[in-house]
């Protein structure tokens, strides 16, 4: 492979983590939003609470433009924890697969075979 600016080092990761890490993600992901849906039901059960006149109706369309803005952008971050969640699961399932297959690869075949290792020649 490449010349890379690790220093030699490999990345060590272990299924273990990635499984015990991937929970915390989805936990946070629906605090998001249960935090976003009590927002937008608030600011919702609120109404229009500020008066007519042309100063309150600039800030009625600052306000009303920047409450959907975040509201799409914590969507956006829910779906992005749910996503790195699934993701980490993926790679430890990943990870134990390949790590059968790589043993399977270097392990003895039972009786009746050539008695060579599983490993290609």
């Amino acid at each position: 492979m490449g010349q890379g600016d690790g220093g030699g080092e490999v990345l060590d990761i272990k299924t273990e983590d990635l499984k015990a890490a991937a929970p915390v993600f989805r936990e946070q992901s629906q605090k998001l939003s249960e935090a976003l849906t009590k927002l937008v039901t608030t600011l919702d059960d609120l109404g229009k609470p500020w008066g007519g006149d042309d100063g309150v109706k600039k800030f009625e369309a600052s306000y009303t433009k920047n409450q959907k803005t975040i509201e799409s952008a914590t969507a956006t971050l829910v779906l992005g924890l749910v996503s790195i969640h699934e993701a980490m699961n993926d790679m430890a399932d990943g990870h134990v697969d390949n790590d059968k297959l790589i043993a399977g690869m270097f392990t003895k075949k039972k009786d009746g075979d050539s008695g060579h290792s599983g490993a290609a020649r």
